[in-house]
């Protein structure tokens, strides 16, 4: 295990629940990069294969928290676009 992986899980994994809050609340695409999140998601799943490979250990839990916050970020990013969309139409 290692304490340094999961510093840096834990330090990103700080940035996915404001990431939610800001889209929650502002209903905006705005400054959202969908490629960059898809990225970052490959990433974890990336990650999570790797413990499940090659080193199997309780760091696992943490991609897979961060994987599921980016997945929700992502949801609200095409619910977002799509009510931007139904705005622009009405």
């Amino acid at each position: 295990m290692s304490y340094f992986e999961i510093g840096m899980l834990i330090c990103f994994g700080f940035a996915w629940p404001t990431n939610i809050y800001k889209s929650l609340k502002s209903r905006s695409i705005e400054g959202k990069s969908v490629l960059f999140l898809y990225v970052v998601f490959i990433g974890y799943l990336f990650g999570i294969t790797h413990k499940i490979v090659y080193n199997l250990d309780i760091v696992i839990v943490f991609y897979i928290v961060n994987a599921i916050m980016v997945l929700i970020d992502l949801f609200l990013y095409y619910r977002n676009k799509r009510y931007h969309l139904i705005q622009e139409a009405a």
